[in-house]
């Protein structure tokens, strides 16, 4: 009995003191759950919840707004330098109910979709090609590294000597500027495939095409949907190019029939529906991404 009392008292006082160790540790837990973002912010890759993200990126867009509207509200910039917010929204109002405004987005995303997707079509099995097989680098590769590194603005004036006026040069604009780049960056995505995922299909009896359609593509599609994506970026880029000159419609040719009057908010506005434009063909290339490449993510 004296045992079990002298257990019991001792049992107790640890019980005892197991809850105030808790009571006391628990503020560390707190400052330590507290620290987890900032813990996980400074960590290289390390993952963030999409709340988090979500209030990253519109954090940011708030910062950038307020300084637009301090530097205009505010007198710091004049109007035709830097126009407000609202001139640029009223602008924007103004061309949808007058009905020009969809005409020249339509125009752009045209020329942008055909020019692209002829690229695309042609760059993606050409690079593809050009990372598998060495022959086919060492052929093609000086070449294209030579006129990737060409301007683009330089052969505006050819293409309209070679092909005319109209959409046909346009796109032929676009093509030149996204097709050589899209080249090098697949070659390069394909010759990162591991040797050693060849080498063991070929071990298991795969043949040469089968290596190249069941091993090299499939592993090099993450890298080739990012190469498109980015691109495609590139692409939305050279489109006020493609329009700066004989163009009679679409986003780049509304900037510059609005530079010769002197209307600020109406560039603004082209540049605007030019980047929402390229950030949701950004995001279709992520879903797409997702859905085709999941694995990789």
């Amino acid at each position: 009995m004296q045992f079990d009392k002298t257990f019991s008292s001792a049992d107790g006082a640890a019980s005892g003191v197991t809850v105030l160790e808790a009571k006391a540790a628990s503020p560390v837990r707190r400052v330590k759950k507290e620290r987890g973002f900032v813990d996980r912010a400074l960590t290289p890759r390390a993952p963030i919840s999409a709340r988090a993200s979500l209030f990253a990126g519109i954090s940011v867009w708030i910062v950038v707004l307020a300084g637009w509207s301090c530097l205009t509200y505010g007198g710091v910039m004049p109007d035709i330098f830097l126009p407000s917010p609202t001139a640029v929204i009223e602008r924007g109002i103004s061309m949808i109910s007058d009905g020009t405004l969809w005409p020249n987005m339509w125009a752009s995303i045209e020329v942008i979709l055909l020019g692209f997707l002829i690229s695309s079509v042609v760059a993606v099995p050409l690079g593809l090609l050009m990372g598998t097989f060495r022959v086919v680098q060492a052929a093609l590769e000086p070449l294209v590294n030579f006129i990737r590194y060409l301007p683009v603005t330089a052969f505006v004036p050819l293409f309209i000597l070679w092909i005319g006026l109209g959409l046909s040069q346009r796109v032929s604009i676009i093509i030149f500027g996204t097709f050589f780049q899209q080249i090098v960056m697949i070659m390069d995505v394909v010759r990162s495939v591991p040797d050693d995922m060849l080498n063991a299909s070929y071990t298991l009896g795969s043949s040469r095409r089968d290596v190249l359609t069941h091993v090299i593509l499939p592993a090099a599609k993450p890298g080739i949907i990012d190469t498109l994506r980015i691109t495609m970026g590139w692409a939305w880029t050279y489109l006020v190019v493609a329009e700066l000159v004989a163009a009679d419609s679409g986003l780049g040719y509304m900037s510059m029939q609005a530079m010769r009057g002197f209307q600020v908010d109406k560039i603004f506005l082209a540049i605007g529906i030019i980047g929402i434009l390229g950030l949701i063909t950004d995001t279709c290339f992520r879903i797409l991404r997702a859905r085709w490449a999941g694995w990789a993510a």
